[in-house]
C-alpha cells in the first residue's frame, strides 16, 4: 500500500498491483509517461482556453465580483475550499477503472473547476500588476516543474513516502487560512505562499514517482490530473509572490 493524493490536499489508499508501471515492460512503461505527459499537456492547454473564454466573454460582468472577492479575508479560504472539493471528486472519477468516459470526465471537471478558481487571481495579476507577471510566473513553474520531473524520471526514487506529509501540510495550510481570516496575521502572506510552493515542488516529485512506480498502465488520466493539480498549485502562489513583490516597488 502507499499513500496516494490528488495534489496535495487530499489522502487515500491504493494498493500496487503486478499490473504497476514499475512491473510493466520498458516499450509499456514509455508509453503510459508519454500518454501522461500529453494529456497533461491538453489539460494545460484547456485551462488556457478556458481562461482566454472567460477573459473575453464574462470579465466586465465579473469585474465587480472579482474586486469583492480580493477584498475579502474569506478569498484564500475559498480558493483553498474550491481546489480540494474539486480534486477529490475529480480524481474519484479520474481514477475509474470501470469507464474511461468517466476518467476523462475528472480530468475535464477538474480543469474546468482550475480554471474558475484561477480567474480571479489572474483578473488581479492583468489589471494591477506589471504585463509580464503572469507570462513570468508561468516561465518560472515551467522551469521548476522540468527540473523536479527532470530528477524523479532520471534517478527513478520512490518518492510515495511524502504522501502522507504532503497531506498533513495541506491540512496546516487550511488551518492556517483560517486563523488568518479571524487573527488578521498582517505580513504572513508571502511565507505562506513561499511554502505552498515548496509544498507544490513536493507534491511534483511525489506526482512524478507514482507515475515511475505506482500506476497502472491505464491510469494515464488519472496520473496526468495529480500533475495538473501539483503544477497548477505551484502556478497560483509563485504568481500571487510576483504580485506581492511588484505591489511593494
Amino acid at each position: 500500500m502507499i499513500q496516494q493524493s490528488s495534489g496535495p490536499f487530499s489522502s487515500r489508499q491504493i494498493q500496487s498491483s503486478p499490473w504497476a508501471v514499475a512491473h510493466a515492460e520498458e516499450s509499456a512503461q514509455a508509453a503510459f509517461i508519454r500518454r501522461t505527459y500529453l494529456h497533461l499537456a491538453g489539460a494545460i492547454a484547456a485551462f488556457i482556453g478556458l481562461e482566454i473564454m472567460l477573459f473575453t466573454l464574462f470579465l466586465e460582468p465579473l469585474e465587480g465580483l472579482m474586486a469583492t472577492l480580493f477584498s475579502s479575508p474569506f478569498g484564500w479560504l475559498l480558493v483553498m475550499i474550491g481546489f480540494v472539493g474539486a480534486s477529490r471528486i475529480s480524481q474519484s472519477w479520474a481514477r475509474s477503472s470501470q469507464s474511461q468516459v468517466t476518467q476523462y470526465m475528472g480530468l475535464g471537471l477538474f480543469v474546468v473547476a482550475e480554471a474558475l478558481i484561477f480567474f480571479p487571481m489572474l483578473w488581479y495579476a492583468d489589471r494591477f500588476a506589471p504585463p509580464e507577471t503572469i507570462s513570468t510566473a508561468a516561465i518560472i513553474t515551467g522551469i521548476v516543474f522540468g527540473g523536479l520531473t527532470g530528477y524523479a524520471l532520471t534517478t527513478k526514487k520512490d518518492f510515495s513516502g511524502l504522501g502522507r506529509y504532503l497531506a498533513l501540510a495541506g491540512l496546516a495550510a487550511i488551518a492556517f487560512i483560517v486563523c488568518n481570516i479571524f487573527l488578521q496575521l498582517n505580513g504572513m502572506g508571502t511565507i505562506f505562499a513561499s511554502l505552498m510552493v515548496l509544498l507544490a515542488a513536493g507534491s511534483i516529485l511525489y506526482e512524478t514517482s507514482n507515475i515511475v512506480h505506482h500506476y497502472r498502465t491505464d491510469q494515464h488520466v488519472a496520473a496526468a490530473l495529480g500533475l495538473f493539480a501539483s503544477v497548477a498549485l505551484m502556478f497560483y502562489y509563485i504568481l500571487y509572490l510576483l504580485i506581492s513583490v511588484a505591489g511593494r516597488d
